[in-house]
């Protein structure tokens, strides 16, 4: 009985329900209820705060209304709420990411954070320097410093912030092109691959800002950034536009010197898709190694990366004799002809070798075909840990092969200024442990190598067997 009961109430509370469903229907015809609901779902995403320009990547601000060319709109924008967040754990970099109203003002080199509720005021104000190798202070220091100003959502609590010049409907990434721009391994591991692994995600729907802006090596790298962005380089240090964004980065991702971490990437990105980016940025041809058969009188081809300051191979015309004797196709490439990296990008990739003594040049693997090879000439002086950990552990996660040809005491110039009885020959490590000052100037920048060319042909022979087939 008390089960049917409650069954005869329930049901008259259904009825009295289906009773007022008219009164309710009329409520809200008459407030528009239901058009306000839906205007509140789409205006809280931060992306529909700003209307675009599908062909530039930017609004001027200052145009006036417009409603038809979806450039400016006569709709009031809403009330972001932004947020930002730094990491300042990483070894390599600092970054902070943000987003909601993101206005960059670029000669003071400040991004405002407007309403942000992640406000703190201990955390209003954050400076850093957008390159990947914060631990040497004395480069970190030739980088411009980058100001965050997060402003709270309360109007007018800490000043207002600049107006809007240009309004930009993709995000934008700030990054500098000072500290190292001069050496090609720095430039790859503390910008380009750092950049890629930043920027690539947006597939060219991407501003980029460069501090420290350098014509000339935005020039030289301009293959590589216009695969990364639809859009020329913004020089931030030169213009007094107020441009705002949707979302911004501030410093770039970085894992460790020419390399890339898996499991670190938000992509899953790897030093092979890397390098598959880097041969379409330069439309290279040759995308694997195909081992040449001894028999069909074919030969590989080396590029031997030639010095001209510290760390020369003396001798290298016998070198070159005794790769082509051998039979490889010796390809000498020295300063100019690694400076023309379009050009150079094309040699490299042409060829199965890569060989050089220890020193930036050899970053230039990353032109090679998969399943290339790469050979360091490690200078004297117990340098094989160092010279390994910058251009040897970096090689197989390209997908390439690593060799590496170390000098004996009877290979360096050295010779010519210390005494056999000396430390540099006897106890190399006790120079080691005088500082790394002592190892650049004895070992690094202080001598050439001499190759003995008998023991090195005999080490090339066994290079050509490896990658030869019969």
């Amino acid at each position: 009985m008390r089960g049917r009961h409650k069954s005869k109430k329930h049901g008259g509370g259904a009825a009295a329900l289906w009773l007022l469903l008219p009164l309710l229907v009329l409520i809200v015809l008459k407030t528009n209820l239901l058009p306000q609901v839906a205007h509140y779902s789409v205006v809280s995403s931060p992306l529909s705060a700003v209307s675009r320009d599908e062909m530039t990547g930017d609004v001027d601000a200052t145009e006036g209304e417009q409603d038809s060319s979806g450039r400016n709109s006569d709709v009031a924008a809403p009330i972001l709420r932004s947020k930002l967040s730094c990491n300042f754990s990483n070894h390599q970099s600092n970054t902070c990411t943000m987003e909601g109203d993101v206005r960059i003002h670029g000669k003071p080199a400040t991004v405002y954070v407007v309403k942000a509720s992640t406000y703190l005021p201990e955390n209003s104000t954050i400076k850093l320097r957008p390159y990947a190798r914060k631990w040497e202070d004395q480069v970190m220091q030739l980088v411009r410093e980058v100001t965050m100003r997060s402003i709270p959502p309360a109007a007018g609590a800490d000043g207002d912030p600049p107006e809007c010049s240009v309004r930009h409907d993709v995000p934008a990434v700030v990054f500098s092109t000072g500290g190292y721009n001069r050496n090609f391994f720095h430039v790859m591991t503390d910008v380009i691959i750092p950049l890629y692994l930043t920027a690539r995600e947006y597939n060219g729907r991407v501003q980029l800002l460069a501090t420290d802006y350098e014509p000339k090596w935005i020039a030289k790298y301009k293959f590589i950034l216009a695969a990364l962005s639809a859009y020329p380089v913004i020089d931030m240090d030169s213009e007094d536009t107020v441009r705002c964004f949707p979302s911004a980065h501030v410093g770039l991702e970085s894992h460790k010197e020419l390399g890339i971490i898996p499991g670190l990437s938000r992509n899953g990105y790897t030093m092979v898709t890397f390098r598959e980016f880097i041969r379409s940025a330069y439309s290279l041809q040759r995308p694997r190694v195909a081992p040449v058969s001894r028999s069909s009188g074919r030969k590989p081809r080396l590029v031997l990366i030639l010095r001209r300051n510290s760390r020369q191979l003396k001798n290298e015309a016998e070198a070159i004799t005794a790769g082509t004797e051998v039979g490889f196709e010796v390809v000498a490439a020295g300063p100019d002809d690694v400076s023309d990296l379009e050009r150079f990008a094309g040699v490299a990739n042409s060829c199965d070798v890569l060989m050089g003594v220890h020193g930036a040049g050899l970053a230039n693997m990353l032109f090679l075909p998969d399943n290339g090879t790469v050979v360091q000439i490690i200078p004297w002086g117990e340098l094989k840990w160092p010279c390994r950990h910058s251009f040897g552990d970096p090689v197989a996660p390209m997908g390439l092969r690593y060799l590496e040809y170390e000098a004996t005491a009877e290979e360096t110039t050295l010779n010519e200024t210390y005494p056999r009885d000396h430390a540099v020959f006897t106890e190399p490590l006790a120079i080691h442990r005088q500082g790394f000052d002592k190892v650049w100037n004895i070992f690094i920048n202080g001598q050439h190598v001499i190759l003995d060319i008998k023991r090195f042909r005999g080490f090339m022979e066994q290079l050509y067997q490896a990658i030869t087939t019969e």
